[in-house]
């Protein structure tokens, strides 16, 4: 398969990623998926290491009056991560966006306990984790996931994808032990341009991958 042409889907991205993660000696792995599209290409990769999976939600946090810009994210459970080029270049503060923190960080709580359904999430302390996303653009959203899983004391950390700016690799060397993505195009804009199927993926079909 060319790897320079769109993946057909996120599971067949997720087979792709997974057959470049398998054949290491990974210690107890874990595997978790970055929702919503994340668990996805996060499914495959499981299935392919024949390791267990789990979810992880990290929210966006919009500039105001452009949610689709983000300028940080976080987790149900970590600190806010703020791209500070992005910032300053809207001559914005943390504090200005105190409240879209609040509200993203709640939202990351309720979906999180709809995704798990009442039992925690799966232990990582002392484990081989990799954190799965379909694709990496700014790298903020994968820096919170990140930094909230190092809290939990993994023995080793990595970050996959099947296609990622170049970039954005700068932006998360400092958090992961390893980022693996097998296409980083010179020319990346967006993670859906290179699927042919990128369409969205709802609650149900992440409760149903995780069952």
């Amino acid at each position: 398969m060319n790897r320079l042409r769109p993946f057909p889907d996120r599971r067949v991205a997720g087979l792709h990623l997974g057959e470049c993660l398998r054949g290491r000696e990974w210690h107890d792995p874990l595997v978790l998926g970055l929702a919503r599209g994340g668990v996805v290409v996060a499914h495959a990769v499981a299935e392919t290491l024949d390791a267990p999976l789990d979810v992880l939600v990290a929210r966006k946090i919009g500039a105001p009056g452009h949610p689709e810009f983000g300028v940080g994210a976080v987790t149900a459970r970590s600190d806010p991560v703020f791209d500070e080029r992005g910032l300053a270049a809207l001559g914005l503060t943390p504090s200005d966006l105190a409240g879209t923190r609040d509200e993203e960080q709640a939202e990351a709580c309720r979906r999180e306990a709809v995704y798990l359904d009442g039992r925690g999430p799966l232990p990582r302390a002392g484990r081989d984790v990799i954190v799965v996303d379909d694709g990496l653009a700014t790298g903020v959203t994968a820096t919170a996931a990140l930094r909230e899983v190092r809290e939990d004391l993994p023995r080793t950390l990595c970050f996959a994808a099947p296609v990622g700016s170049p970039d954005a690799f700068d932006v998360i060397a400092g958090d992961a032990d390893e980022v693996i993505c097998p296409l980083r195009p010179p020319d990346f804009r967006a993670v859906g341009e290179w699927f042919t199927d990128f369409r969205q993926i709802t609650d149900e079909e992440v409760v149903a991958l995780l069952g």
